[in-house]
């Protein structure tokens, strides 16, 4: 098969390996993505036609479509990704390693023919503003019509990030299939994949992402989780910055003082919703940058400086709804993509919290008819939609502005019933990254794995650690003294805002109102020096009932969410020692924080 006939670049590293890739594969066809509305709306149209999409009414839900996924392939599978360094120890002991040289040749294996009856599409993509030097180009080879269609969604896709690239380009080499080639006389289904046979795999040594029998999310969207996470992280190691799983929203004061914040939340609890919050404090305006993931690199003047790497939004639809987050609802209105929700008898799409009373019948997201008598839900926990981040009412103005915006403050959290404060700030740089360090979250539907199950998740990135935790927490506790970084400074405003009790399951902070006073609260603190708290817990400082009444809570309810129960923290800190134990050559920082931690428990 000629692999360059009608190629639209230059770039022979890139056409050479399009070429090996097809041989290995062997597709039936190769179709170059450019991006545009109308290969768009093709595509999408052969996904109807395979069954694989329901266009919604127009009238409804205009340019929109449905797809229900196979029941084996519903989330991420954290036990089914590899990091393949050259040593297991660079991996660390909270990823599956596998040796990069017998990876490969079990890859090689599965991927031999995996494209047959199949069109194998080569999605150029930049994850960040074109143009801009905090922005790096991929190349995703899938045979996945539905990833091609998502991938023009949720990243700068087509001829132009060709053209970013160039003939020298560097690019980051990802490899996506579905796993089910289409030998003579087997015949399609709508969902293929490999449910039973799945790896996402990653080689941080050469930037590259191989990915085999998954069509769901970020085992799929390779962009996503595997490069702008995983992968980046090793880039940011190497070239000085940062690859974090993180929202940027930006605040406006009632005077015009504007403030931009980051915010870590484990997926499934509140990222979006915080990123999209319309604030109810008077006066205060809150606008989107980004909903997931941030890439920051210091500036000239020693800040950090943080871009939104996406193009879309690939959001949890159950809990999203006009009392949680009427940005989003909006911004889902027309040109989206959506999975494993439920469909209206007039041809909507419905999920368990979108309205306060489900419809009277609907078809669930296996295809069977449901009603509110039936004993499970109607769409899938981790059902999602795919949307245009542009078609967000709060989108800020800057949020594709190549220099990036400036970080002011940092929010870490989780989904926690017990132990942990609603808000707690960190003392000062050490304290937070101890703090960010020794997190931990109830796991949630985004991720294969029991429901509520606790597990500590380091700075949110548990499920995409993809350096030796010991190697990042040294560079994280040293970033705070670093010698001509004026952020750090900027930034020691660090609060783990976590929830106690069903009244605030998400991101701790179920109520718009509260999210808004955490950022307010965050960003009012004085700018030099620290230890301003309103009172000293164990744990870290804390609002305290002198402040209480600007949350407008009541006095019960705020000590619930606000108090520290000494003996439950006795009784974490051996976790938080045994967890810390995995990890080699750990900064000397965090073993005086958890003497310290220990000291202040008595």
């Amino acid at each position: 098969m000629n692999t360059t006939a009608s190629a639209p670049t230059k770039n022979e590293r890139l056409l050479a390996w399009v070429g090996e890739v097809a041989s290995l594969t062997e597709p039936d066809e190769i179709h170059w993505c450019d991006g545009s509305a109308q290969e768009y709306d093709s595509l999408c149209q052969a996904l109807v036609d395979a069954g694989t999409f329901e266009r919604l009414s127009d009238a409804k839900r205009p340019n929109s479509y449905l797809a229900l996924s196979d029941p084996g392939d519903v989330a991420r599978v954290e036990d089914r990704t590899f990091i393949c360094s050259q040593t297991e120890d660079e991996a660390g002991p909270t990823n599956n390693w596998r040796d990069p040289a017998e990876m490969r040749e079990t890859l090689n294996e599965l991927f031999a023919g995996s494209m047959r009856g199949r069109t194998m599409y080569v999605v150029p993509f930049s994850m960040g503003p074109l143009g801009s030097d905090k922005s790096y180009v991929g190349v995703q080879l899938t045979d996945s019509t539905y990833v091609a269609v998502s991938m023009r969604i949720m990243t700068r896709m087509g001829q132009k990030a060709l053209e970013a690239l160039g003939s020298e380009g560097e690019f980051v080499p990802c490899v996506h299939s579905v796993g089910m080639p289409l030998a003579e006389g087997v015949h399609d289904v709508p969902w293929p994949c490999n449910a039973e046979n799945k790896y996402i795999v990653h080689y941080p040594d050469t930037r590259e992402i191989w990915s085999f029998g998954s069509g769901y999310g970020g085992n799929a969207l390779l962009g996503k989780k595997c490069f702008a996470l995983r992968i980046a992280s090793v880039m940011a190691r190497d070239e000085g910055w940062m690859a974090e799983h993180m929202l940027i929203l930006k605040l406006t004061s009632p005077d015009g003082e504007v403030k931009y914040v980051t915010g870590a939340f484990p997926s499934a609890c509140g990222k979006t919703n915080l990123a999209m919050l319309i604030p109810t404090l008077q006066g205060w305006k809150v606008e989107t940058i980004g909903d997931d993931i941030a890439w920051m690199k210091f500036g000239e003047d020693g800040r950090l400086y943080a871009i939104n790497p996406e193009y879309g939004f690939f959001g949890v639809a159950p809990g999203t709804g006009n009392e949680t987050n009427p940005n989003a609802i909006r911004t889902i209105e027309r040109n989206s993509i959506f999975t494993n929700c439920a469909k209206t008898d007039d041809g909507d799409v419905w999920w368990e919290g979108l309205t306060k009373e489900p419809p009277a019948h609907l078809i669930d997201w296996h295809g069977n008819d449901w009603t509110p008598d039936s004993d499970k839900p109607a769409a899938h926990p981790n059902a999602r939609f795919t949307a245009p981040a542009s078609q967000d009412p709060a989108i800020a103005p800057e949020w594709e502005d190549p220099k990036g915006v400036p970080v002011d403050a940092m929010l870490f959290g989780g989904r926690r019933s017990t132990v942990v404060p609603l808000v707690t700030e960190a003392f000062d740089w050490e304290h937070g990254v101890f703090l960010g360090s020794v997190m931990s979250s109830e796991k949630t539907a985004a991720a294969a794995g029991t429901v509520g199950e606790l597990r500590f998740d380091p700075f949110r990135d548990a499920a995409v650690l993809r350096l030796q935790h010991g190697r990042l927490l040294r560079a994280l506790a040293g970033d705070g003294r670093h010698s001509g970084r004026a952020t750090a400074e900027d930034l020691l405003r660090q609060l783990v805002s976590q929830g106690r009790g069903r009244p605030l399951p998400v991101a701790g902070l179920r109520r718009e109102l509260a999210r808004a006073r955490v950022g307010v609260r965050a960003l009012r603190r004085p700018r030099r020096g620290h230890r301003h708290a309103d009172r000293a817990d164990p744990a870290g400082s804390a609002t305290t009932a002198s402040t209480r009444a600007a949350w407008t809570c009541q006095t019960t309810t705020w000590q619930s969410c606000c108090a520290v129960d000494v003996d439950e923290w006795k009784a974490q800190l051996p976790q938080f020692r045994a967890y810390l134990a995995q990890f080699n050559r750990l900064p000397d920082a965090l073993e005086v924080q958890l003497q310290a931690l220990d000291e202040r428990l008595g």
